[in-house]
């Protein structure tokens, strides 16, 4: 019998520069704005911020449709700034963080809320959750040629009502703080992605609904729920 060796496929995501940005890892940091934490019924002051993940190829690109998935009765909508890494590291400093990023996108960090409550309620980790196919759409990566954004408005609508609309200088742990202690525990690396967190205004959504999600100064998303 002769074994066969496949080599892993390579995701990537479109830039506005033409080239294709290949993905490492996907990294997301929990309820990193107050209200939204506030939202889940946490207190937003309790703890250090932390991480979850998801699979490279749970990217949604092109403004794709993202079929509703499996074993849900409540997938959920949550728009993101998200930090694409350009080098890597470990025990980055704060003051040095953002020199590690190559540039920036709108992300949606789609969620199986029902799922979600029952791993929590029983202590379990989130990857049925967080981690299911083509749970994470992301628009358009632009470069950050050293202008890094702290502030701009964040938006989602569904249908073309607004659901999610704050700023990014709402976030309780900023990129630099979130890189820096990320890369206490992990080895960052070139082509890791960070979802930032999302937030107030996270709820349901079902099959036909289009979602279009915006960043100031960013650019958007757009997926279709099939």
């Amino acid at each position: 019998m002769t074994d066969y060796v496949f080599p892993p496929a390579i995701t990537a995501v479109p830039t506005s520069t033409g080239a294709m940005f290949p993905v490492r890892r996907i990294y997301c940091v929990g309820r990193n704005y107050a209200e939204h934490a506030r939202e889940m019924g946490h207190d937003p002051n309790e703890a250090p911020p932390f991480f979850f993940g998801k699979p490279a190829d749970a990217l949604v690109i092109g403004d794709g449709d993202m079929p509703y998935p499996t074993e849900t009765a409540d997938l959920h909508h949550e728009i993101e700034l998200v930090a694409a890494l350009g080098r890597g590291g470990m025990d980055i400093p704060v003051e040095t963080a953002l020199e590690h990023v190559w540039g920036y996108a709108v992300g949606l960090d789609m969620t199986r809320r029902d799922t979600q409550a029952i791993a929590k309620k029983g202590g379990r980790p989130w990857d049925m959750a967080k981690g299911f196919d083509h749970s994470a759409p992301i628009g358009t990566l632009v470069p950050a040629n050293g202008t890094h954004p702290a502030s701009g408005r964040i938006s989602l609508t569904v249908n073309g009502t607004v659901r999610q609309d704050a700023d990014i200088a709402d976030m309780i742990w900023d990129l630099p703080h979130v890189i820096a202690y990320l890369s206490k525990s992990i080895e960052l690396k070139r082509g890791d992605l960070i979802f930032t967190g999302t937030p107030a205004g996270v709820g349901p959504v079902v099959r036909g609904d289009v979602l279009v999600g915006e960043i100031a100064g960013i650019g958007t998303v757009r997926t279709k729920i099939v």
